[in-house]
């Protein structure tokens, strides 16, 4: 058994394992499946590869199975590097990616179509192991490695957006995955420059293949919960990928030339497998936040005016701070911000409590929480809201008393950011080590370190009077939840009241005694209604209509007022209805009608059928203007009387509607007012 069979096995084998393990992980389900599908196709290709080297004298016995999984390569990966890590899944491919994935059928499609002869032919493969392309072949491979290269290019585009805390989980797994591409790019690359694909290189295949998962499985093992990065449009359209791949294809032309003089296959493999063990390490090495960040900074110090994009700054904060859904989402989002433009490893936003009166530490990023407060006299605190500067604990360390010297050194304070609205110290942010201690601050740094803490001050201030206002909306709707209460118990207060005063007179009588008692359980009922009514609060409630009749209701609404005071006329009329909540309406228009009447003065309520069942209240007191009627009759909490609430009337019209009726008034000053309640026609 040859070294380059012992490979490919152990690439088949572990690349399964890593497979079944990370799709029964259960981190992420659609992105670990489709990643885990992608590398067993790869498996499957390798598997079938091996066969044709090793048991298949023409090399295309088994080219037909091979050539189907190839096939279904572009569609497997572009579909786990466009969901691998990344917020969202499926839901946040783009178009002209849905677009590629539709395109990549075609490969499936041409393979199962032409013959395998359209695609290569390999006449010396005992021998050389080398196949040679026909035009469809060549057409199909060039295809697949596009794919790959897009595929890459969305893995960078994934670390682009992670956060330096993001990227320090997912960069071994994703590393992983782009060496696995890289090197399937790379061998199928051998179709443009040679129009042949040289199988020697399978070897080398696999050995990459082993690094790949062994760095896959190192980064799950480090970090086992999922991360989710969420993706910027703005950076998926700047690829480094794109430009590397680009000069690799002109190198690859270079090094074609240049190979023509090793004639030993050992030689190409080593030169190969050089080449990208040094592009390997690079990436590895610019994945580090140190390196990526000495680099950005020795660009903008070379090549460009200014030390930062202004203008990309600002649109990439205010962009974020668009992305919170909260106050606590809000606080991270500005401590991430920091430590994303100035290259810091983390920190902590103090904020004013303004029941305590100090400083306080309401967020980390990265930093764990601070027990220490400041007060308004603490030193620190008077340096940055007297001179309204950024702190910076190399310059002006000895500024401040040893106490506060000390809680610099314990969490390796670099800078404090004062957070000022006008002359008020609204809060300040801690801002930890820096990612490259040796990089050069300078004025620029500072001036946008306030800047974006003037725009952080106000989305701050925002948030806060946000939610001081949905508080006062909360206390504002118990309030009037307490209102409609306390109008309810007043018309139970009203009628316990009468019912007390007849008492004094009458309680000898047995007559007077059991009515008593059926008002008494009545308003018993009602009361244990409206308890019920608080509990189910949010629910929406359902009126109990029941054949009744009207002028039953009437009578019952007229036992909590003097006998003297109210008639009633009309037929028995019988109708559906909400029996105690019609008798709501009825007492609050005839207590309204009492109230507004002149002593001695009769109320008259009307029940009839005329067109449509209604009951009609009509009083002799002083009446309404026509333009209260329309402006303020109905709005609640407005009233004209001394003691009243204002919420009877827009109750009353409540459920009225409720019913499918309405309620109509009409009024004139001096001469009375006539209320209807119109009911749903039967």
């Amino acid at each position: 058994m040859d070294f380059p069979l012992v490979t490919g096995i152990a690439a088949i084998i572990v690349s399964m394992t890593y497979a079944c393990w990370n799709a029964y992980s259960r981190r992420s389900p659609v992105a670990d499946s489709l990643l885990s599908f992608a590398l067993g196709m790869i498996a499957v290709l390798d598997g079938f590869n091996l066969l044709s080297l090793n048991f298949s004298g023409s090399g295309v016995g088994w080219g037909r199975w091979a050539l189907f999984a190839e096939a279904v390569l572009p569609l497997t990966w572009l579909l786990a590097s466009s969901t691998h890590t990344r917020q969202g899944g499926l839901r946040n491919i783009s178009r002209l990616q849905w677009g590629l994935l539709l395109l990549s059928l075609c490969f499936p499609l041409a393979a199962w179509l032409f013959p395998l002869t359209s695609f290569f032919y390999a006449p010396d493969f005992p021998f050389e192991q080398v196949v040679f392309l026909a035009p469809v072949g060549f057409a199909f491979y060039i295809g697949i490695m596009v794919y790959l290269v897009i595929s890459l290019v969305n893995l960078e585009t994934t670390l682009a957006n992670a956060t330096p805390a993001e990227l320090w989980k997912i960069k071994f797994e994703t590393i992983g995955v782009g060496i696995i591409l890289a090197v399937y790019a790379l061998y199928y690359s051998q179709a443009l420059l040679f129009r042949t694909i040289n199988m020697h290189f399978i070897v080398i295949r696999s050995f990459f293949m082993i690094l790949a998962v062994g760095m896959m499985s190192y980064g799950r093992l480090r970090q086992r919960e999922g991360v989710k990065i969420r993706v910027s449009r703005q950076v998926a359209f700047k690829s480094v990928i794109l430009i590397a791949v680009g000069i690799y294809l002109v190198l690859i032309g270079l090094l074609g030339e240049g190979m023509r003089y090793f004639g030993a296959e050992f030689q190409r493999s080593v030169t190969i497998g050089f080449i990208l063990s040094t592009g390997i390490a690079l990436l590895i090495l610019f994945l580090s936040g140190k390196v990526r960040r000495e680099i950005r900074v020795f660009l903008h110090k070379n090549f460009y005016q200014s030390k930062y994009d202004y203008r990309v700054q600002w649109l990439q904060f205010t962009e974020r701070l668009a992305s919170r859904q909260s106050e606590a989402d809000l606080q991270q989002v500005i401590l991430s911000a920091y430590c994303d433009a100035f290259g810091i490893q983390s920190a902590a936003l103090y904020l004013l409590d303004p029941d305590l009166e100090t400083y306080v530490n309401t967020a980390g990023y990265e930093m764990e929480a601070l027990s220490e407060t400041f007060g308004h006299d603490d030193p620190l605190v008077r340096y940055i809201a007297g001179r309204g500067w950024v702190f910076r604990h190399t310059d002006n360390f000895l500024e401040v008393p040893a106490k506060t010297r000390s809680f610099l050194e314990r969490y390796r304070v670099s800078f404090v950011v004062p957070l000022l609205s006008g002359e008020q110290l609204e809060g300040f942010i801690v801002l930890g080590r820096q990612v490259n201690p040796n990089e050069t601050v300078m004025y620029e740094d500072f001036d946008l370190m306030k800047t974006i803490a003037r725009q952080a001050t106000f989305a701050l201030r925002n948030q806060r009077l946000s939610d001081q206002l949905t508080r006062s909306r909360e206390m504002e709707a118990i309030g009037n939840i307490a209102t409609f209460v306390i109008h309810d118990l007043k018309n139970h207060v009203a009628g316990l009241s009468l019912m007390v005063d007849n008492a004094r007179h009458y309680i000898d009588n047995p007559d007077f005694q059991q009515d008593m008692l059926r008002s008494l359980d009545n308003t018993v009922n009602k009361m244990q209604g409206l308890i019920g009514r608080l509990k189910n609060l949010g629910e929406k409630e359902l009126l109990n209509l029941q054949p009744v009749d009207l002028k039953t209701v009437v009578r019952r609404a007229m036992a909590f007022l003097p006998a003297d005071r109210v008639t009633v006329g009309g037929e028995p009329l019988v109708v559906k209805v909400d029996a105690e909540e019609l008798q709501k309406v009825l007492l609050n228009l005839l207590l309204n009608a009492v109230e507004a009447s002149p002593d001695g003065s009769q109320v008259a309520v009307e029940v009839a059928m005329v067109g449509a069942p209604h009951i009609r209240v009509v009083d002799h007191g002083s009446g309404m203007s026509a333009d209260y009627v329309r402006r303020e009759l109905f709005k609640p909490f407005a009233t004209t009387k001394k003691k009243g609430l204002g919420i009877g009337l827009y109750q009353s019209r409540q459920i009225v509607e409720a019913h499918g009726g309405r309620l109509e008034v009409q009024s004139e000053v001096g001469k009375g007012t006539v209320f209807t309640v119109w009911l749903k026609k039967p």
